[in-house]
């Protein structure tokens, strides 16, 4: 039955798929793209980057110090960054390939380990949604960089699993904005993406002995499991999904937390979640939704313990039925993993050694794969489930620390931000 849904939701993906790739770029509006699935819509990649590597276009700076991947719609692109003593929200002209605007949200620049911005800020028409790293949820105009609203976190006991900065990237959906401040009363809250006035707020007590109170390093999704429509979160105590229309807890899991940091943005797959975290104590889960009575209950369908299988940070990729992501904790071994039954189905741990080192952050296109590795290296891989198949590599112009900010591709560019520096490469098939 598994595989049937699984077959479905892959056909409506590719159709899907089509009628964008036939319409003007939707662009990457927010974190991890469109759908936030990591998959971009744009065909026409180069598919070996031996024989046609990366050309660079254009690189500029004034982006900042910072993680922060980038949004790109109408001509700009977005990503946040620490730039005077303060956290800013940038937006960058991508026909003069300069700096269009910045604006300052944070009276200094957050203090907490791995100094710099984490979000990345979601687009919604004319505006903006960012959320600092020392907590506060802020809405732009994308226009003129002005701040319309702002609220911090600290009004809705705002708390951090550990000590890195909030790195969340708010989710809008229809005319509600939703962020995770992870205090004890409101672990998520949903609020009118016009003026910040609070429409909900979803209480969250600690469940299960693993991982730590607060909110996690993820970002929310939407699921549509079992006919409800919920908010699926990775927060500090394990993975939760919250009822859409008033935030009432629907179901919890705690398993595959882990005691420093919950990272990976959950995978949402029909009636399945699935959900993975690093370190030492984290590991996979696939769990099955289920209603039950006027609330729901998540059954695992497997657990797969640290050592096995898990997504230290970079993020993860369902293609069909096939997971790809990086392995292990501060390794990014690239892997592929049979969805329905947690079974790996190749991992290039060895042959990976000579691509890069870290952890390594994906995205999708044109079926292939974009990991950009922590020590620089950026490498192309074909998301298949039969082999790995390196298809070629290149090393940035501008590696200056640990390269964790996500690679994004949008009608034939590769955007990566190193810091400060915003480099463009052309990644088109050449005729």
């Amino acid at each position: 039955m598994f595989r049937l849904v699984c077959l479905a939701l892959s056909v409506y993906a590719l159709a899907a798929s089509a009628a964008v790739a036939a319409e003007p770029s939707a662009g990457w509006p927010q974190w991890r793209g469109p759908q936030r699935d990591n998959v971009s819509t744009f065909k026409g990649l180069s598919k070996d980057w031996t024989k046609q590597p990366p050309a660079l276009l254009w690189k500029t700076s004034g982006l900042g110090g910072g993680y922060a991947s980038v949004s790109v719609a109408d001509g700009r692109l977005y990503t946040t960054g620490n730039i005077d003593n303060a956290q800013h929200i940038i937006a960058v002209d991508l026909d003069k390939h300069t700096v269009a605007w910045s604006t300052p949200l944070t009276e200094k620049a957050p203090s907490h380990g791995y100094e710099g911005s984490r979000c990345t800020p979601t687009l919604d028409g004319d505006k903006a949604y960012v959320v600092t790293s020392n907590g506060a949820i802020a809405c732009v105009s994308t226009a003129d960089g002005r701040v319309v609203w702002q609220k911090p976190f600290k009004d809705w006991g705002g708390k951090m699993m550990s000590g890195w900065g909030f790195s969340e990237s708010p989710l809008v959906d229809g005319e509600t904005v939703l962020c995770t401040p992870g205090g004890p009363d409101v672990m998520i809250i949903c609020l009118d993406k016009a003026t910040g006035a609070e429409i909900w707020r979803s209480a969250v007590p600690d469940f299960g002995s693993a991982g730590k109170a607060g909110a996690g390093y993820s970002s929310i999704i939407i699921s549509e499991a079992a006919g409800v429509k919920q908010y699926v979160q990775l927060v500090g105590r394990g993975t939760i999904g919250v009822r859409a229309n008033d935030g009432k807890l629907l179901w919890s899991y705690n398993r595959v937390a882990n005691g420093t940091a919950n990272i990976p943005t959950c995978i949402a797959a029909g009636d399945y979640v699935f959900t993975s975290s690093g370190y030492n104590d984290g590991g996979s889960a696939l769990l099955h939704l289920i209603a039950d009575g006027e609330g729901m209950k998540a059954e695992e369908v497997y657990y797969l313990p640290a050592k096995e299988l898990q997504n230290h940070h970079g993020g993860m990729v369902l293609i069909g039925e096939t997971l790809y992501f990086g392995h292990g904790h501060n390794k990014g071994f690239p892997v592929a993993v049979d969805l329905p039954t947690g079974k790996v189905l190749w991992n290039a741990q060895e042959r990976s050694r000579d691509i890069g080192s870290g952890s390594a952050a994906i995205t999708c296109v044109d079926g292939h794969l974009v990991y950009r590795y922590q020590s620089g290296t950026v490498a192309l891989i074909e998301a298949t489930p039969s082999e790995f198949r390196l298809k070629g590599m290149f090393r940035p112009e501008v590696i200056q620390k640990e390269g964790w900010s996500h690679p994004v591709v949008v009608d034939g560019k590769l955007y990566l931000r190193e810091q400060d520096t915003l480099m463009v490469y052309d990644v088109s098939m050449k005729k």
